[in-house]
């Protein structure tokens, strides 16, 4: 679906993104995270909200929340409290949410977008601008537990209820459902960079809710806010607003006020439904927790520090410095954590023999067609880091040709050996044997007379013909190098 041109109304959009941190254990309790276990094994009377239960603060979670502050470059106040947020929900089981209000871990901070983090089909276009999104806050609380619904029936699973949870909110700074995309894309990537948050959204670790707003294009107070639920996947989150954004210039373009309300995503009719009325902050009656103390951040903000990881960006900026990437190749690498990982991991394997452009190049262009073929991830590899370098080692010092390379890798990829002993197994090691090389050269001169004749006549192509049957009669093992010198010096004399 695409937009349709209402360049007389403007677009406001900003997006709460929900992360559950990667900690063993709840935000409250001792009971264990564990994603796809038995519904219902994993629980306490904390976690249940049972009379009396006393909550225990995470300390993980604090550190975690705290570095993704740094990572985004928020404020982090020197004290911070916990609120109890009420209303009732079947999968809120206290009643209540503990969750924070007006004393957040984290204030202030920005997600910048950069060209990649674009969809696809508007990379390289206008609409990939770089730009800087503000954040109002970050805020740490529990997560509920999941509702499921069967065709006659509702089951609820309370495994989940109690998960650390970071909501991150941002500024209504976003203008196209293709900043939006942007934003988390880049959003996510620096909560993975970060070890904060696996943030795979299809199993529920990062969820967004999007409110967004339409207005005449001289109107300068905001349009009316609608938020969208029930958004799974970054390509559904734009593909909802390019439905709602439509749908309220719509109803604008026909006189009809918009009311604000919460509205479904149905990814699979492509349009957005009404959930109900929407609620303000003082409907959920916020107070204190009485059972938790204020947070002093001081010192987390020291073990955050020292945990402090590259970001993304400036990772980007090291590889095309430090070992001659270009900025494409750089850029695809950073993409993904574990890809960039994997990379480095290999270039500490390399010795001056390999250049990193090379081992880059099989990432880019072999190994992630051979995984995407495969339906493997770069962390499900059946090629290792090692391996791989060991391979690009044995083309470049010349013991394999890069098409036998080729051949060695498919290998590799189905039965996990190395590629030494592969092209062992398989007779593959190149002849780089001058006077072996000579004797193929005179055979094939000697039976080609006509194609001699024709090469020292200025026909430059009959050299190539050379050249292939001197592989040929080699078996393909001959170095084509050394094959191309030493016939120019016979053909010469």
């Amino acid at each position: 679906m695409k937009l349709e041109n209402n360049s007389s109304y403007l677009v406001t959009i900003g997006l709460e993104v929900h992360a559950q941190l990667k900690t063993q254990t709840k935000m409250f309790c001792s009971c264990a995270l564990e994603y796809g276990a038995e519904p219902n094994t994993h629980l306490c009377p904390v976690c249940l909200g049972h009379p009396g239960a006393l909550p225990v603060i995470n300390q993980e979670a604090l550190y975690l929340t705290t570095l993704a502050g740094l990572m985004l470059s928020c404020e982090i106040p020197s004290v911070s409290k916990f609120d109890r947020k009420n209303y009732f929900y079947p999968d809120m089981p206290k009643n209540y949410q503990i969750s924070q209000f007006d004393q957040p871990l984290c204030l202030g901070g920005a997600v910048s977008l950069y060209e990649r983090a674009y969809p696809k089909d508007v990379q390289k276009t206008s609409k990939a601008n770089e730009k800087k999104i503000h954040l109002t806050r970050i805020h740490l609380e529990e997560d509920v537990a999941k509702s499921f619904h069967f065709q006659s029936t509702s089951g609820i699973d309370f495994n989940r209820a109690g998960t650390p949870l970071i909501e991150i909110v941002s500024e209504p700074e976003i203008s196209t459902p293709e900043e939006a995309f942007a934003y988390l894309t880049a959003l996510r990537q620096i909560l993975i960079y970060g070890n904060i948050s696996d943030a795979d959204m299809e199993k529920g670790q990062m969820r967004c809710d999007v409110n967004v707003s339409v207005r005449p294009a001289e109107q300068k107070e905001f349009g009316t806010k609608i938020e969208l639920k029930n958004l799974n996947s970054i390509s559904g989150v734009r593909r909802a607003l390019i439905f709602e954004i439509q749908r309220q210039c719509d109803i604008l373009a026909r006189g009809e006020k918009l009311s604000q309300e919460t509205r479904r995503w149905d990814d699979d009719r492509g349009e957005t439904t009404l959930m109900r009325l929407k609620e303000s902050a003082h409907d959920y009656r916020y107070f204190p927790d009485p059972d938790l103390l204020p947070v002093h951040t001081e010192h987390l903000l020291v073990i955050a520090k020292s945990r402090m990881p590259e970001l993304p960006q400036a990772k980007c900026a090291r590889l095309i410095k430090e070992y001659d990437l270009s900025s494409y190749d750089a850029g695809v690498l950073t993409e993904d954590y574990a890809l960039v990982t994997y990379f480095e991991e290999a270039i500490r394997c390399t010795n001056s023999k390999v250049r990193p452009k090379i081992v880059a190049n099989w990432i880019i262009n072999d190994l992630l067609s051979a995984l995407g073929n495969a339906s493997l991830t770069i962390r499900e590899s059946p090629i290792t880091p090692e391996a791989l370098v060991e391979l690009t080692s044995l083309i470049e010092q010349g013991v394999i040709s890069g098409r036998q390379g080729k051949e060695v890798f498919l290998d590799m990829m189905s039965s996990k050996k190395s590629p030494s002993i592969i092209v062992q197994e398989k007779g593959l090691q190149q002849v780089s044997d001058t006077s072996a090389i000579e004797v193929f050269c005179d055979t094939v001169m000697s039976a080609h007379p006509s194609v001699v004749t024709d090469f020292k006549s200025g026909k430059e192509s009959a050299l190539n013909f050379l050249k292939g049957q001197v592989m040929k009669q080699s078996q393909g093992k001959a170095n084509p190098g050394l094959v191309g010198e030493i016939l120019l010096k016979k053909l010469a004399s």
